[in-house]
């Protein structure tokens, strides 16, 4: 029968699991995977090794749960969006304008990913978790899509895959290798005008290639 202690501790439980994960997803973002160190780790979060493997079993798990957390973050944040679906067109631009500020407000989340690209993926592939989350991420894209193609705005030969990919790519991309590309053009592609314009040429060339064609094929 639970007790009232046995509430606090599971209580206790979850917020250093909750403090391990964040410190987490800090060091894995600044060191990378292989440079990630559990002794770091268990500063940041104000635990001991102990508890890190006892909540995670090992750091390669810990890691899975990071990757597990971010997907789930965004996928959380997104769901809060609110899209008028009687004008398809406004809601996608909104779509892709979350997706653009939530990479410039996580930038944890551009290192992690670039970081398990690195590892071509050996994590992601061991989670489950992960294939589920990206369901309900085109499961916010697909309204969308199904909307503008009742009203004829969207073509019907649409793939959600290639979308998303399209999407992903336009912001992804920017962001991950600014300074790099920066440096390469010679100009500062961190700066808001320079967001603010690559924000709507994306919105324009997605919308481009969803659009009806004048003749009314697609």
């Amino acid at each position: 029968m639970p007790t009232p202690n046995s509430g606090v501790r599971a209580q206790q439980a979850d917020l250093t699991r909750a403090r391990i994960l964040k410190a987490a997803t800090r060091v894995f973002s600044q060191d990378g995977y292989s440079g990630g160190r559990i002794e770091r780790i268990s500063r940041l979060a104000k635990s001991n090794d102990r508890m890190i493997y006892y909540y995670f079993k090992s750091k390669e798990q810990l890691f899975i749960r990071v990757l597990e957390s971010i997907y789930a973050s965004f996928n959380e944040a997104e769901s809060r969006q609110r899209f008028n679906l009687d004008d398809p067109v406004a809601a996608l631009r909104q779509l892709i304008a979350f997706v653009w500020q939530y990479y410039i407000q996580h930038p944890e989340f551009i290192s992690i990913l670039n970081t398990e690209n690195l590892h071509k993926a050996a994590h992601s592939r061991k989670s489950p978790a992960l294939r589920a989350l990206s369901g309900e991420a085109l499961g916010n894209l697909a309204p969308i899509i199904e909307a503008g193609q009742a009203q004829g705005v969207f073509r019907a030969d649409v793939d959600l895959h290639h979308l998303y990919l399209l999407i992903s790519s336009l912001c992804y991309f920017y962001h991950s290798n600014q300074h790099t590309l920066g440096a390469f053009l010679g100009t500062d592609l961190a700066s808001p005008h320079a967001r603010d314009s690559w924000l709507a040429y994306a919105c324009d060339q997605v919308l481009r290639g969803l659009r009806n064609l004048p003749d009314g094929t697609g």
